[in-house]
């Protein structure tokens, strides 16, 4: 499912797109109720420029090249951080550069507005209140961002917990797209 069908994407975005949509379904593979998982996105022919031996243990990544001279390669951060919030996760990472772009896979609960205006300021009593409102919405939330281009969003419900039913744009969580793009400044 798409947001923008109206609107022309660049290959570019179209790339970012793919690969933000790949990752959304690797961590969906996992299952509900995982930590944020963040992903480092690199241009494929860099990878193969600096790591030769990939073109043997992953073949694919040549019929992918030689289909997009953009295409991208995603790589998981193993061994982040502990920290007690997604904002704090976001300002302790940094990107060399050789790292073109960056994802993150995440899982909310939303409620309708109107829910919200009735949630108590303590957060636990806030957390038990989303837990057990009956229009609560487990949601997972896949964006990726390139250093200095586009932005792209997958959105899954677990109550429609399916691929053909993911939601996509490229500034569906704008908040998001603006944490994960701030990894990236100096």
């Amino acid at each position: 499912m798409t947001n923008e069908n109206e609107r022309t994407y660049t290959l570019e975005e179209l790339t970012l797109a793919n690969t933000v949509q790949e990752i959304e379904t690797h961590v969906a593979q996992g299952g509900w109720d995982g930590p944020p998982r963040v992903f480092a996105i690199i241009r494929t022919k860099e990878a193969l420029e600096t790591t030769p031996e990939l073109a043997t243990q992953m073949p694919e990544l040549l019929v992918q090249l030689e289909a997009n001279e953009l295409s991208m390669l995603s790589i998981e951060q193993e061994g982040l951080p502990d920290t007690e919030t997604l904002e704090e996760l976001l300002g302790s990472l940094t990107w060399p550069s050789t790292v073109h772009g960056a994802g993150i896979v995440v899982e909310r609960v939303m409620v309708p507005p109107e829910a919200e205006a009735q949630m108590p300021a303590d957060p636990d009593e806030a957390l038990a209140f989303l837990h057990d409102h009956p229009q609560r919405e487990d949601v997972r939330l896949a964006v990726g961002v390139l250093r200095d281009g586009p932005s792209w969003c997958a959105i899954r419900t677990r109550r429609h917990d399916d691929a053909s039913k993911v939601a996509t744009g490229p500034d569906l969580v704008p908040g998001l797209v603006a944490g994960l793009r701030a990894t990236f400044e100096d």
